[in-house]
């Protein structure tokens, strides 16, 4: 794999003043699990409004806080006190990433006209903020897909989310209703990397869909309707995904082996040891979103379940709090320096938690 540019960010916490959540409060709500009756998370206040629908969260490498504020088109930029300091306009946008490059990929809409009937696709853009030095007015996006004839010829397929690795390669999500080809199923993850031009610039490239998988199913494999994926901040290759579609494992982390025999991905975990509860059926509803922290710690976001999931390295579940009275309809999570930013989508709203034993 590829050398990286490592970005070192500056660690800013800035905590409002908050009162702590009873996390019985929320045992009757449909919430599945267990919680440490010494353990809770505490709201940081106040919530951040102004948004409509927000889909995704990312805290960036600056590090800036980049929302996908879905209905209102465009990606808002936050510095971490919360503050607006710029935007980038784009249809519906519903998953962000950044690579090491400070470049920003977006999992968004475009419309364009074939034949005389505009069309709207699903498109991944890529915005080199280094480049406009973080000018947020005079970012340009640079659409990398779709591309082919064949891509325009699948108007119903969407791009919901991006991992990065330390390499600055990534992997791209993908879904859509029509699976019959073995050789091109809508519902994919989908492998970029970079490759050096001649004149020393730098572009990427997709090599294809990662094998292995099965685009419809409900097995450990399966990649049916993926809402969300993530890498860890470490020199390996591992991903955790979630998908909504109808299959048994809603949440997988995914590790990638080279063998004589094999290369690819196979699940860390096994289903049927009884300490992994990342993997036991029935656990999610609707995962929409996943970000895993320096820990190695897992959050799963469930919007049919109103609720926020920790995992730690080993799949079991840890501090895990939600609740109708709480969340409606939570579609993101990212978790930066000690804080969980979580996107509380039906509300209209950001809202930010630290855990209580983190509070000093």
């Amino acid at each position: 794999m590829r050398n990286f540019l490592f970005i070192a960010s500056l660690s800013i916490f800035l905590i409002g003043c908050g009162e702590k959540l009873d996390l019985t409060e929320f045992t009757n709500t449909g919430r599945i699990g267990t919680f440490s009756t010494d353990t809770a998370y505490v709201p940081i206040n106040p919530p951040w409004t102004g948004f409509n629908n927000p889909s995704d969260i990312m805290v960036g490498r600056e590090p800036f806080i980049y929302v996908a504020d879905t209905d209102n088109n465009r990606v808002v930029v936050l510095n971490l006190a919360g503050q607006v300091i710029g935007s980038i306009n784009v249809k519906k946008p519903v998953a962000l990433a950044q690579d090491y490059r400070l470049n920003l990929f977006i999992c968004a809409e475009f419309d364009t006209v074939i034949s005389g009937v505009q069309k709207t696709f699903g498109a991944l853009y890529k915005a080199d903020l280094f480049a406009h030095q973080h000018n947020f007015s005079q970012v340009k996006l640079q659409r990398l897909l779709p591309k082919t004839s064949l891509d325009f010829a699948k108007e119903q397929r969407r791009y919901t989310g991006v991992a990065v690795f330390y390499d600055s390669s990534y992997l791209v999500t993908r879904t859509g209703p029509d699976n019959s080809s073995f050789i091109d199923p809508d519902n994919a993850i989908l492998q970029f990397v970079k490759v050096k031009n001649s004149d020393g610039t730098v572009r990427d490239s997709l090599i294809g869909r990662l094998p292995n998988f099965e685009a419809t199913g409900s097995g450990l494999m399966s990649i049916n309707e993926l809402s969300g994926i993530t890498a860890f901040n470490r020199r390996n290759y591992e991903i955790v995904t979630t998908q909504v579609g109808n299959t048994n494992f809603k949440v997988q982390w995914l590790r990638y082996v080279v063998t004589n025999d094999y290369v690819g991905y196979i699940s860390k975990f096994d289903p049927e040891d009884p300490r992994v509860d990342i993997l036991k059926i029935g656990k999610f509803a609707k995962p929409e979103d996943v970000t895993v922290d320096n820990s190695n710690n897992v959050y799963v976001i469930d919007s049919e379940k109103d609720s926020l999931f920790k995992f730690n390295q080993y799949g079991t579940e840890m501090h895990s709090f939600g609740g109708r009275n709480l969340f409606k309809n939570p579609k993101g999570v990212a978790f930066f320096d000690r804080t969980l930013y979580i996107c509380d989508s039906g509300n209209n709203r950001i809202l930010r938690f630290i855990l209580s034993t983190d509070i000093k």
